[in-house]
């Protein structure tokens, strides 16, 4: 099971460039909090940044298992600027943050 024996945690080029380290963060919390123990994590899972009536919601899901999502919602006021799409891929313990491109 992925995300299960993390020996380190990046973000991508990408990643740091388009959104604050707070988001990234939230990211690893959701991971660590909501995810790990609950679900079965694939390798790579997907992050949605959504707008939630001007503040940020994320939504997790995997593509093999689209019947399963979480929302979180937080108090950081949601950028239409940032992309909406990330994931978190689990390369045997080295965990990094990405955007779709670069996967």
């Amino acid at each position: 099971m992925a995300f299960t024996n993390t020996i380190a945690r990046y973000a991508s080029f990408g990643t740091i460039q388009t959104i604050p380290g707070e988001i990234i963060d939230s990211f690893w919390m959701i991971i660590d909090n909501n995810l790990k123990g609950v679900f079965v994590l694939e390798p790579m899972i997907n992050f949605e940044l959504m707008n939630n009536d001007g503040s940020l919601s994320i939504r997790f899901s995997q593509d093999d298992d689209p019947d399963t999502a979480i929302v979180i919602d937080f108090n950081y006021e949601f950028d239409s600027s940032w992309p909406t799409l990330f994931h978190a891929v689990d390369n045997m313990g080295r965990e990094t943050i990405m955007t779709p491109m670069e996967v």
